[in-house]
């Protein structure tokens, strides 16, 4: 390829020429020194190859010594406002461009040729001489020498960039909204960022975003951060039709609407007076859909002038309408998990985690505004019996009929919960101090319950026996009136059923603890009473036993091995929870180090730490004592909380993990998906791994509902980067589902109950070959 050749290859774009332009001006500099001495006076510019240079669609030009134009090509000549690009020649580009933007230039191009050394590839900002936007180029410059080696000049050539930079920058903000979905930013936040990014990049252009209903009908505002707030409020709800604007037709039809001008178009004939008040002339919509096609919401565009949209309007938009589509189908798909999370799958009535979540908030404002709440805990009375005669379908026909009743019966304010099975639990809120109607709405609950129900051809009548504490009264916290008002149940159903009872502030001898047992437990303490069993924790994958729970137990002289749920309560209550806990956590450690120290695999050792152990002060140096003592490594150790632990005071309890975190201990989440777990608590504290209770493992694979929740969850605490533990794994089917799941540990009789120290050796030694082979 000769020289000239070589230059119009580079005109053309001839893909076997380099590929940077710091490359490409070199290849040029060559072309052109070879065609002839770069020498201004003499007319190399004569040949044709001035004219090839001319329709380089980049910029190119050389300059003399004192940086004045010796030659520059047509589209450099252009950029100056010059239509003649001789007239360019002996010019400078003081004489063009703002001083600041030639004094930098100017700077730059006396370095090259001083130092004798090229520029490749720099990003140089362009003024607009029609006052519009500047530009910016990649600019590469090379000294020009003579034959004799001495630099005389510099040639230089540009390209225009400004497009390329613009679709950087709208990468970076297209990545900086995806960020913000992963995560998980409020909804309004990151639709407002999207209509301000197609903002930003278009001219006299205002944007929203509504979103359709769940039932498909009407639209509300999502985002409109530049549209007249009064015409978003009077747009807000509106119902989509075929003939309802721009937006609501979209949305009606699936389809993208332009209406070049808003007062003579069809579509806008019941909405014209309300857009001329705010010169939206010109709205272009484009429904949001999903991948199967359903509507989500709309993205319109506003102009104040009358015209259509350009072709990259629309492609901003479509991209718009995919980011939006993603982040509302995120926001609907984790309003349907914590719904599912929330709510009981039988009556569709909220379960323990909504009623946890939303009793702390009711006392708050009761103590605030000095308001009473009132707790009635409810039991079916003989509901055993329908199940048994009438089969379990009809039991469960009745508890949704009744459910249903209850929520009539009450206000807008108050609601029920399902605890479990036939127990029911209302809370009557914002009540006035000197409210007196309680017993009477009750009572009215109590008839409508009562009345028959047709259930399946047969008329079935169910009473119900209601217990009933009041706060401030009965209690100060959601526990106190959870316990209170069951008590006051149970004293209703020995009563003789279907009675209503408020709770007495005295022990009922006959449902309650003797004092004799607490102080018989008090001594179980300190005369080694207490003991620990242990039960593995083993890899979904693998099948060896990575871990163990510490279980207590308490040898009672006379009643034989007690487990934790009868004495657990009576330590919570007498305050003998503390020291119950210490002896779990350093006999743990201790027996944990005593393993490592036999040559066993080294294993998690998983303490639970109750609630007022986790709220006292010393819970941290206890910790250390125990692994100091015991010489056992802090990784080795794992702490379980519960979510409801945690929630009571959300800033202490993030200093308290951290500084367990601080030790090196693993932390984990107890019994999620109990009803008291939110998905909040996953994101807000530093847990390691989420331990699925048992009570969720125990429907599956059976039940659809619960198959949903479980791999939400496993999916969720995988994408936090948490190990998830599934508690309670009895049966073949649910290991193979939690296999499938990618569940990463088991726990449950399935492997072993729990053992004391001495059958875990056993284990270890030879067990973790059969837990393989079952595990395959």
């Amino acid at each position: 390829m000769n020289e000239m050749s070589a230059v119009r290859s580079l005109a053309e774009g001839d893909l076997s020429t380099p590929e940077t332009d710091g490359e490409k001006l070199l290849a040029v500099t060559q072309a052109l020194l070879a065609a002839g001495s770069p020498d201004p006076s003499e007319s190399i510019w004569d040949l044709k190859l001035g004219a090839i240079v001319h329709e380089l669609p980049d910029f190119f030009f050389v300059k003399d010594r004192e940086s004045r134009f010796v030659f520059a090509n047509a589209a450099t000549a252009r950029s100056a406002g010059l239509d003649d690009p001789s007239a360019l020649a002996g010019r400078s580009d003081f004489e063009l461009w703002p001083h600041d933007y030639a004094l930098q230039f100017h700077a730059v191009e006396q370095d090259i040729m001083a130092k004798g050394q090229p520029r490749l590839d720099m990003e140089e900002l362009i003024p607009s001489l029609t006052g519009g936007k500047t530009t910016c180029r990649l600019t590469s410059k090379i000294p020009l020498r003579n034959d004799r080696n001495e630099v005389i000049g510099l040639i230089g050539i540009s390209r225009d960039i400004t497009e390329r930079k613009r679709q950087e920058q709208l990468r970076r903000r297209q990545a900086e909204l995806l960020e913000m979905i992963a995560k998980n930013e409020p909804l309004e936040m990151i639709l407002e960022a999207l209509v301000l990014l197609v903002e930003g990049e278009l001219i006299g252009i205002s944007g929203s975003i509504l979103l359709l209903d769940p039932e498909g009908l009407h639209l509300f505002h999502g985002a409109a951060p530049n549209i007249p707030a009064t015409y978003s409020k009077l747009i807000d709800g509106v119902a989509i039709g075929p003939k309802v604007g721009s937006c609501g037709t979209a949305a009606w039809r699936g389809e993208r609407v332009i209406v070049s001008d808003t007062e003579t178009d069809p579509l806008w004939e019941d909405f014209r007076g309300v857009v001329a008040q705010f010169n939206l002339r010109s709205c272009w919509s484009t429904p949001i859909v999903t991948a199967q096609g359903n509507v989500l919401g709309t993205i319109a565009l506003y102009s104040p002038e009358v015209r259509e949209p350009l072709a990259s309007e629309l492609e901003l938009v479509a991209v718009a309408t995919h980011i939006a589509g993603i982040a509302i189908e995120r926001k609907r798909s984790e309003d349907r998990i914590y719904f599912m999370a929330h709510h009981d799958d039988l009556t569709g009535l909220p379960n323990r985690a909504f009623l946890k979540d939303q009793m702390a908030k009711i006392l708050f404002q009761a103590r605030r505004h000095k308001r009473k709440v009132t707790v009635t805990y409810i039991d079916l009375d003989n509901f055993k019996d329908i199940n048994d005669s009438a089969g379990h379908g009809a039991g469960d026909d009745v508890l949704k009929e009744l459910s249903a009743r209850m929520v009539n019966c009450l206000r807008a304010s108050d609601f029920v919960v399902r605890l479990g099975g036939d127990e029911f639990l209302v809370v009557l809120v914002h009540q006035a101090s000197h409210d007196v109607g309680i017993a009477r709405r009750l009572r009215e609950l109590q008839k409508a319950i009562a009345r028959p129900l047709k259930i399946r051809g047969n008329e079935i009548v169910v009473t119900c026996s209601m217990g009933i504490a009041a706060f401030p009264s009965d209690g100060h916290t959601p526990e106190e009136l959870f316990a209170n008002a069951d008590a006051a149940m149970y004293r209703s159903k020995r009563l003789g059923r279907n009675t209503m009872q408020h709770y007495a502030d005295k022990r009922d001898p006959e449902s309650s603890v003797p004092l004799s047992e607490e102080e018989e437990f008090r001594y179980a303490i300190v005369s080694n009473q207490l003991f620990v069993d242990y039960q593995p924790q083993v890899d979904v994958a693998s099948g060896a036993i990575i871990g163990i729970e510490a279980l207590v137990r308490w040898a009672h002289t006379t009643q034989g091995v007690l487990l934790p749920g009868r004495f657990i309560p009576l330590a919570e209550d007498s305050g003998l929870i503390i020291p119950l806990g210490l002896f779990v956590l350093n006999e743990a450690c201790r027996q944990n180090k005593l393993w490592q120290q036999m040559g066993l695999p080294p294993m998690t050792v998983a303490v639970n730490v109750s609630a007022k152990q986790f709220a006292d002060p010393a819970l941290a140096e206890h910790v250390v004592e125990a692994l100091e003592l015991s010489g056992l490594e802090p990784q080795w150790l794992e702490l379980e909380l519960t979510e409801s632990t945690l929630m009571e005071d959300v800033p202490r309890a993030l200093a308290v993990m951290q500084a367990l975190k601080a030790l090196g201990v693993r932390l984990s989440i107890d019994d999620f998906g109990t009803g008291y777990s939110s998905l909040s608590a996953l994101k807000t504290f530093p847990f390691n791994r989420l331990k699925m209770d048992r009570s969720l493992v125990d429907a599956l694979p059976r039940d659809e509902t619960t198959v949903a929740i479980a791999s939400a969850v496993i999916s969720l605490a995988h994408k936090l980067k948490l190990a998830v533990v599934a508690e309670g794994v009895e049966t073949d089917e649910q290991f193979e589902f939690l296999r499938e799941s990618h569940c990463d540990i088991a726990q449950g009789y399935r492997f072993s109950k729990a053992v004391a120290p001495e059958a875990i050796e056993r284990l270890l030694l030879d067990g973790c070959r059969a837990f393989a082979s079952q595990s395959v």
